[in-house]
């Protein structure tokens, strides 16, 4: 079980890395290539894109904070509340566990696993039912925020890079290739780690990426122009 909720652990913070690396590559990109639209000028570029990974670092790292300790807060009260009701109308908490397993299989061999369950673990058990999580498999939000915050910046310097350092006439179509390459491996990664659809999520990602660039650039055409 340790094993288990290790692993569970440490593919939430994969996830959360994935996920902070992906909004880093989409968010700078669009502020670079819509900078880009609007002036040539390598250092305006660079600066916009720079203050783009510096603010979204801080808010993505502070949202990833805020949302899995919301979560784990959560998991902690549906605990409290499970134990109150053990204790004061266990009754009732076998009752509803005995109902879900009378699906498809015997009454009596239903009531013998619900016994046996709840005789185990009656805590575990009817909060796995009734909130569908499983217990002490919380996510450190420390460790999350701090994931999302080494990724972002690491995502962002792909787009940043790519738009400053190559050639003007080629640097806006070369760095939307480069970003649209990094948006499906993030894409087909967090898919992955999720159990979801890699091919739809993958296309899912690098639309996403498109149409983000294609509508900023154009924005910052018609301001520079």
């Amino acid at each position: 079980m340790t094993d288990k909720q290790t692993l569970a652990q440490r593919n939430n913070l994969i996830r959360a890395a994935v996920m902070g690396a992906n909004d880093g590559i989409l968010s700078v990109s669009g502020i670079v290539i819509g900078v880009a639209g609007a002036t040539t000028n390598s250092f305006a570029i660079f600066i916009a894109g720079f203050a783009g990974a510096l603010a979204g670092t801080v808010s993505m790292a502070m949202g990833e904070y805020v949302s899995v300790h919301s979560q784990n807060d959560a998991q902690v009260k549906a605990e409290e509340t499970q134990t109150q009701a053990l204790k004061t109308d266990y009754a009732t908490e076998f009752a509803f566990v005995q109902k879900y397993m009378n699906q498809g299989i015997s009454t009596d061999l239903a009531a013998q696993a619900t016994r046996e369950m709840m005789a185990k673990d009656a805590l575990g058990t009817t909060v796995r039912e009734r909130y569908g999580f499983t217990l002490h498999h919380e996510v450190s939000a420390i460790g999350a925020a701090v994931a999302s915050m080494i990724a972002f910046p690491l995502g962002s310097v792909l787009p940043m890079l790519a738009i400053t350092l190559l050639p003007p006439h080629v640097r806006v179509p070369a760095t939307a290739g480069a970003v649209l390459i990094a948006l499906a491996f993030t894409g087909y990664a967090a898919a992955h780690l999720s159990g979801a659809n890699e091919r739809r999520a993958t296309v899912r990602n690098v639309v996403a990426g498109i149409f983000t660039m294609i509508v900023t650039y154009l924005i910052g055409s018609l301001i520079g122009h």
